[in-house]
């Protein structure tokens, strides 16, 4: 699977990110500043990846910024992105299971290595929930994103 992953700022968990979502037998398409490059702007960042879901160069994204918070809400501005912004593996496994959720959000100031593995383990090994509830559920938010006009 392609994975689009977006940053604003580069830090070292950035590399270790790239490395375990290869690792875990994906390929990867990088939006965002290498080491010792300027920072960019994480909305602008963010959409970038976001439109290469969109266009399906990629099937899934992930997303991070300082707090993870901005880059989530910009991705959840997108028409078909469904963004969850993750602390660790039991969230990530939610959001997956519940909101059939297909972009993670990440903080870069609180994630670590060890809490990187965690999330991208649940992240990738949870499949989306079929059962008629949650059907119904996933299908009312097709309904209010259907009725937004402003979605990108």
């Amino acid at each position: 699977m392609k994975i689009a992953i977006s940053t604003d700022e580069y830090y070292p968990i950035i590399e270790i990110l790239l490395k375990e979502v290869q690792k875990s037998g994906h390929e990867v398409i990088y939006f965002g500043p290498k080491e010792n490059e300027k920072p960019q702007d994480w909305t602008t960042i963010t959409l970038k990846a976001m439109k290469a879901l969109q266009a399906g160069q990629a099937e899934e994204g992930i997303v991070l910024c300082w707090t993870g918070t901005g880059c989530t809400l910009i991705a959840n501005k997108c028409l078909g992105i469904r963004a969850a912004l993750c602390i660790d593996g039991e969230t990530a496994k939610g959001a997956r299971t519940w909101n059939h959720a297909n972009v993670l959000g990440l903080s870069l100031r609180l994630i670590t290595p060890i809490l990187l593995k965690d999330i991208l383990d649940a992240w990738f090994s949870t499949p989306f929930s079929r059962d008629s509830w949650n059907l119904s559920q996933i299908e009312a938010i097709n309904q209010i994103e259907s009725q937004n006009e402003t979605h990108f």
